[in-house]
């Protein structure tokens, strides 16, 4: 049996054709329409010739597709099909799935789910999480995203909103969050944060190692540069780095003592780090999870499926219905 995923993104529409297991038999991708009169409807158009030039890639038909998938950004609504906000294209109320149907002939069925969410079951599907009972994924980029399935289920809340794990209070009052809130989680373990920390370190320290790995411009900072430094020994990248790790770990240790899924898989950009990262959570969580002496433990891991757990898990959605 066959898949179809759509990841549609703020820049790119990528789209693939996976067989049972996941594996990518062909690709299709566009850029994302921008302007346009009938904004959805160019979007939509866009999305339908890139699901085409994927079967087409994957030498199949859309009569031997079982079903399409979509991750999207922003709320959205699965059961009616509906973006009900995206920022990024100023969509509200876009009836995505019924737009999509009518430019593929209405030859299959349909489903969408939030962006992350569609990660979070790629990798359960075919990525870190395969042959788990439950994981949760979490995303460390520009912002900190999630998602988690239990038993073969994606888990969205009764209102699709639910897994907004960059939104829970890791510092009463705390940093600024774009939320509206103080303190969240994305504020101390994005890696817009963990570069806004960097910055702020080199303007404290003007001998750090730092000004020569970026050639002395803040704006060369990205989340590799203070990992780079503290391996070479740098202190302020050292502080950075020591800092960062420690909200991360406190971070996923409370998430694993609400939920004690079977396996935290984290990706992102940061997560290229691999065991400098995933050491010292492991550590930490060690330390502060609640079922430490348990026979049982979480496994924390790094995402396996990069920029491919979206469009892989946007397939695989008929399989994996969320509860």
């Amino acid at each position: 049996m066959y898949y179809l995923g759509i990841d549609l993104g703020g820049t790119n529409i990528a789209a693939a054709a996976v067989d049972e297991a996941g594996t990518i038999l062909g690709r299709g991708s566009l850029p994302t329409p921008k302007t346009g009169a009938d904004l959805p409807g160019c979007v939509a158009d866009a999305m339908a010739q890139a699901a085409r030039d994927a079967v087409r890639s994957a030498a199949l038909s859309l009569e031997q597709i079982h079903s399409l998938g979509v991750g999207s950004p922003g709320t959205v609504d699965p059961e009616r099909g509906v973006i009900q906000y995206w920022s990024n294209l100023n969509f509200h109320n876009v009836p995505l799935v019924a737009l999509l149907r009518e430019r593929l002939s209405n030859v299959l069925p349909i489903y969408l789910e939030n962006d992350a969410n569609a990660a979070a079951l790629g990798e359960y599907a075919a990525g870190a999480g395969k042959g788990s009972v439950s994981m949760l994924a979490i995303t460390l980029g520009t912002g900190v995203g999630g998602g988690a399935v239990f038993d073969g289920r994606l888990y969205t809340g009764f209102n699709y909103s639910g897994m907004e794990i960059g939104h829970f209070v890791l510092q009463q009052g705390g940093r600024p969050c774009t939320c509206g809130r103080r303190g969240c989680f994305e504020t101390y373990c994005s890696a817009t944060a963990l570069i806004k920390c960097t910055r702020e370190a080199m303007q404290s320290a003007p001998d750090s190692l730092l000004w020569k790995l970026t050639e002395g411009d803040l704006d060369h900072v990205d989340g590799r540069t203070p990992f780079e430094a503290a391996a070479l020994g740098d202190p302020a990248a050292s502080r950075v780095v020591d800092e960062y790790v420690e909200y991360l770990g406190s971070g996923v240790a409370s998430l694993v003592n609400i939920l004690q899924p079977e396996v935290v898989c984290i990706g992102g950009g940061i997560s290229n780090q691999d065991e400098t990262l995933m050491a010292p959570v492991r550590y930490i969580l060690n330390r502060e999870d609640y079922a430490r002496n348990n026979v049982h433990r979480t496994r924390v891991m790094r995402a396996k499926l990069g920029s491919d757990a979206g469009v892989i898990g946007a397939a695989m959605l008929s399989k994996f219905r969320q509860s």
